[in-house]
């Protein structure tokens, strides 16, 4: 008997994970797969939806609705979070706390991934401590954003309970470069057969290889990728920059590389991106509460991340079945980069088997890229240590670290104006 426990399970994203193990009950014999949530309208329409999907496959697979964490950890084979604490209208705030300082609010990236970070991680911890408790031994898969920052609390903090970050970026890019590459061989790659090579930090990644049966194709990938640069009117990155990198930055480098356009961006909001979203939620809810609808709809690719359910069933199918499978993940890279901090959790290449998920070997980034995630990368450890002690020194200075941060003159209105925001969510700053 197999159980796999979603925390965050009234999530749109839901269904396609669901239709993702029904396509490999072959391999992956989940008996039980339990959806908790705090919000149970939103739990009761989501998993009614799942429950429909199984019966319309014939599956067997038992799905449980539960607004108890504890008991839905209880026993489970791995616990996937997917969870977004204050829901998609702290992540409005998010947004709009930005535009208010004249900074990025983006949910992973400047003052808005501070914002959900410090609201994210004390719950996170908590999950992790009642898999000790409950369910010890378990894999903790997390997809709940900012994944690597979260990743990196969870290793500092909760040493104990195994722990693999997750995104769909990599995955994603992965696909797109196949789909060139079909194109331009004639032929079609088995996905199993390619592999990327990428390094950084969660939406802070730098792609530099990829090989189909350890023949590298990367001159030919970036060639194209330069050539669909120059037909774009409003290509992602310049040539110049891609040129002298010789690498393809992961897209959300635009809000570093380009910061001033991408705050012109927020000008035109409303409507945030928050905003939209919320919209795209309301219609699959709507859908979704449908009792006559048992396929996931095509709006569903409207609220982006694509490949979900692809990336967690393989992640959870190759740690299951044994299978020595190469993923990009975050996790603590262990040395695997040498000169750098053994302890940081990195997204790169891992070998995924029984035994867990182990770092490859993978040359470090050149000074150009280092830089970069140098300070980001302490920006994260300061956050990690505002949010598990509420010290308002620490997440000032997280503030005065981040390259998308405010002047230091400016550091303690915006930070006052985020904790205020959020002080429903982040009780330990008030004690």
């Amino acid at each position: 008997m197999m159980k796999v426990a979603v925390i965050g399970g009234g999530s749109t994203y839901t269904p396609e994970l669901v239709n993702g193990f029904l396509e490999r009950t072959a391999t992956f014999p989940l008996s039980e797969l339990w959806l908790m949530d705090t919000d149970q309208g939103r739990l009761e329409i989501v998993g009614g939806f799942a429950q429909r999907l199984c019966q319309k496959a014939g599956s067997p697979l038992k799905i449980i609705l539960s607004t108890d964490q504890r008991e839905s950890i209880k026993s489970a084979n791995y616990v996937i979070t997917q969870l977004r604490v204050g829901q998609m209208q702290a992540r409005r705030e998010d947004e709009y706390l930005g535009k208010r300082h004249g900074l990025i609010g983006q949910e992973t990236t400047g003052i808005g991934g501070l914002a959900k970070a410090l609201r994210t991680i004390p719950v996170i911890l908590n999950i992790a401590n009642d898999i000790q408790a409950y369910a010890p031994g378990a894999l903790l898969v997390n997809f709940t954003n900012p994944s690597g920052l979260l990743t990196e609390a969870l290793f500092r903090h909760a040493p104990s309970v195994p722990v693999v970050g997750v995104c769909n970026s990599a995955i994603t890019t992965k696909m797109h470069i196949l789909q060139a590459l079909n194109q331009l061989t004639g032929q079609t790659i088995p996905p199993q057969s390619a592999q990327i090579d990428t390094l950084g930090l969660n939406h802070l990644t730098w792609y530099r290889g990829f090989k189909v049966d350890r023949k590298e194709y990367w001159p030919q990938v970036f060639s194209a990728y330069l050539d669909l640069m120059r037909s774009d009117s409003e290509p992602e990155f310049d040539l110049q920059t891609l040129q002298h990198l010789g690498m393809i930055p992961n897209s959300y480098l635009r809000y570093f590389y380009y910061t001033d356009r991408m705050l012109k961006r927020q000008e035109s909001w409303p409507p945030s991106r928050a905003e939209e979203v919320m919209a795209i939620e309301e219609q699959l809810l709507q859908s979704y509460a449908d009792p006559t609808l048992d396929e996931v709809p095509e709006a569903l690719m409207l609220r982006g991340g694509a490949y979900y359910s692809t990336v967690a069933t393989q992640i959870l199918n190759a740690h299951y079945n044994n299978l020595d499978e190469v993923h990009v993940v975050n996790v603590r890279h262990n040395g695997a980069v040498r000169g750098w901090d053994p302890k940081w959790v990195l997204e790169m290449s891992c070998r995924v088997n029984r035994e867990g998920i182990h770092p490859l070997p993978a040359e470090p980034l050149p000074a150009v890229c280092y830089g970069l995630l140098c300070q980001v990368k302490a920006y994260e450890l300061l956050t990690v240590e505002a949010a598990v002690s509420g010290d308002r020194r620490a997440a000032y200075q997280a503030l005065l670290a981040h390259p998308l941060g405010p002047p230091a003159d400016r550091a303690q209105q915006v930070l006052d104006d985020m904790l205020q925001t959020n002080r429903a969510f982040l009780p330990r700053f008030f004690d």
